[in-house]
């Protein structure tokens, strides 16, 4: 790696713990409004603080998010499908490696679709978003994404699909936790993120599914719905820190997450 492109990689993974909390608000590029984020800003501002890195459109960075913020920003490049179209997996490219340099950007991400009909173009889509890149030293992040398929998120296929994303050329991956998750890691010889995925039931979920991943491979998560549709979204994310950053237990971290609650829920009733 030339030097731009490891000090990049140092904004998104920190070289002090070798991990990373990413926060992800990308999401309304297929689904729109989604709950808790109908008002970007609204959501990104209390949260920004805690993560080291925020992964969303150049449409909401541009509208919501302060320009003075220190937090490095990965930017979702794919896209032109929506939920309740034919096929998630048509996406194509939809922002120019000019425009991420524009914006500053420590990394570009894009969705690749192993095992469906577009899984050609995706993953061709990242080989030439490897390639500009490297041309320009900005890492790129590959997604393995299923879809509404999810029961297909098992060890061997996601193993298959991280590795294919490494073999083409991306500098992490992004994939989903799942049982035999080590399988999933040592198969790839990039750094891997999980997705925090649909809202898990409890906190405590939550928590155990960040500190498994990390304790079988894993540098880290790039988590969304799991921190922001949370009742106490600040108090999720710093006890999702604690486990990324300074190696908390989920039980531990489940204990600091209550206490951050009880605060939040004074400081309610103090306004109210």
């Amino acid at each position: 790696m030339d030097w731009g492109m490891k000090n990049r990689m140092a904004k998104i993974i920190r070289p002090d713990t070798g991990r990373a909390l990413m926060l992800a608000v990308d999401h309304g590029y297929f689904l729109g409004p989604t709950t808790r984020l109908e008002v970007p800003r609204k959501t990104i501002e209390p949260l920004l603080p805690y993560a080291d890195s925020i992964m969303l459109t150049r449409g909401v960075l541009r509208t919501s998010v302060d320009p003075s913020t220190a937090t490095s920003v990965v930017l979702r490049v794919s896209g032109g499908v929506s939920i309740i179209g034919p096929s998630l997996s048509n996406e194509g490219i939809t922002t120019s490696i000019k425009d991420a340099i524009r914006l500053n950007v420590a990394g570009v991400g894009l969705s690749v679709f192993i095992g469906t009909e577009h899984e050609r173009q995706t993953l061709l889509s990242l080989a030439e978003l490897v390639n500009q890149g490297e041309e320009y030293g900005i890492p790129v992040m590959a997604i393995t994404a299923v879809g509404r398929e999810l029961e297909k998120r098992d060890a061997r296929f996601l193993s298959l699909c991280c590795r294919i994303c490494a073999e083409i050329g991306a500098h992490m991956v992004k994939t989903y936790y799942c049982e035999d998750f080590e399988k999933v890691t040592e198969s790839c010889p990039v750094p891997i993120v999980i997705a925090g995925g649909p809202k898990l039931a409890t906190e405590l979920d939550v928590l155990e599914m960040a500190y498994n991943a990390i304790q079988r491979g894993a540098v880290g998560v790039d988590m969304g719905r799991n921190i922001w549709q949370s009742d106490y979204p600040v108090a999720m994310i710093r006890a999702i820190r604690a486990i990324v950053h300074e190696g908390y237990t989920p039980k531990e971290a489940l204990d600091l997450f209550m206490t951050l609650k009880e605060e939040e829920v004074k400081k309610r009733a103090a306004v109210n």
